[in-house]
């Protein structure tokens, strides 16, 4: 039944991205420059999670990338490489420059030089999950560097300039935007398709069953095509021809807890600590929670650091923030998937 499983991952580039022509036109705009040699503008793709943000920044460099043979780019996660060092280091990793760098001893003035004095072509750089970095002076230093262009990608503009020094700030505030809204069941339904008609043999799932998966997505493409991927995987195990209904809705908690499990990954480990504490209450205010969060870590961030960390992974669904910034207290959302686990 699976024909080609990488087109139904998240992080799959498609060669055409659908619904979202006029952020497609505008980020290209932006870039153009980079055609003759010039640096783009910083750029700020803002959005919620799953509307496409990623895919784009990569596909339009990409796409650039093809058409100019004097530009490169670089990608980097930076939830994953959430230091200063830890993105650098990927950077210079992604150019050939990483030569003699020693995670541990290697002064961050050196990594920067070693980008100074980088004379490649020019170097789009796509920061995903901007929000994440702890020190966002690195912001400030790769816009001071002519040589590289930025992409950030990040949730919300508050939590990217959170912590950020008024020189930061300043020079961002005027930056370009990109904005995206999140999907409609009919874009959900046909990115869903496109994928299925390029990775599933034909037939294998039909249009009710896609409106089925969106309309439980709620516009989040990451969510769909977790779900489409965990029904065909599961209907594959099964010997099926097809995706049936049952098996649709057997994905759709199970993908869920695995997207969930996921993200749980990946959380830094301030962030792990937060959701360690969250998971042990049924209910905690953020006083508890940060009270409790300080007497377990031996650098504690600053109260408003944490407030950050924890919307960030409201959003990811990772927990479950519920009343207004007087009353609000945080839950475990993990109960919601019953027992399954990846």
């Amino acid at each position: 039944m699976i024909t080609d499983a990488r087109v139904l991952r998240t992080g799959f580039v498609p060669r055409e991205v659908v619904h979202r022509d006029a952020e497609v036109t505008h980020l290209t705009e932006i870039l153009a420059p980079l055609t003759d040699g010039n640096p783009a503008e910083t750029t700020l793709l803002v959005g919620p999670s799953g509307v496409g943000k990623t895919c784009l920044a990569k596909y339009t460099a990409e796409q650039l990338r093809q058409e100019v043979l004097d530009v490169e780019y670089q990608y980097v996660n930076c939830w994953q490489n959430f230091s200063e060092f830890r993105t650098l280091y990927s950077i210079l990793e992604g150019l050939g420059k990483n030569v003699d760098i020693h995670r541990q001893s290697t002064p961050r003035d050196e990594l920067y030089d070693r980008l100074r004095q980088y004379e490649g072509p020019p170097c789009v750089v796509i920061l995903d999950e901007a929000d994440q970095l702890e020190e966002k002076r690195l912001l400030y230093h790769l816009h001071e560097l002519p040589q590289f262009s930025m992409l950030l990608v990040a949730n919300r503009e508050k939590e990217l300039f959170a912590n950020a020094d008024e020189r930061l700030t300043s020079r961002l505030t005027g930056c370009e935007r990109v904005r995206f809204d999140r999907y409609s069941s009919d874009e959900l339904i046909s990115i869903m398709d496109a994928r299925a008609k390029s990775g599933l043999e034909e037939g294998a799932v039909n249009r009710d069953q896609l409106a089925t998966i969106a309309n439980a997505a709620a516009g989040d493409a990451r969510v769909a095509l977790s779900i489409l991927r965990t029904a065909a995987r599961q209907a594959h195990q099964n010997y099926e021809t097809r995706i049936t209904d049952d098996i649709v809705e057997e994905a759709m908690p199970q993908a869920r807890a695995e997207r969930h499990q996921k993200d749980v990954d990946t959380l830094t480990p301030h962030q792990q600590t937060l959701y360690e504490i969250i998971e042990e209450h049924d209910e905690i205010s953020p006083s508890d929670l940060y009270k409790e969060y300080q007497s377990r870590m031996e650098d504690p961030k600053t109260d408003r650091t944490v407030r950050n960390y924890l919307s960030k992974m409201d959003q990811y669904d990772v927990i479950q923030a519920e009343g207004t910034s007087r009353d609000r207290t945080y839950r475990s959302v993990s109960e919601s998937f019953g027992n399954v686990r990846e």
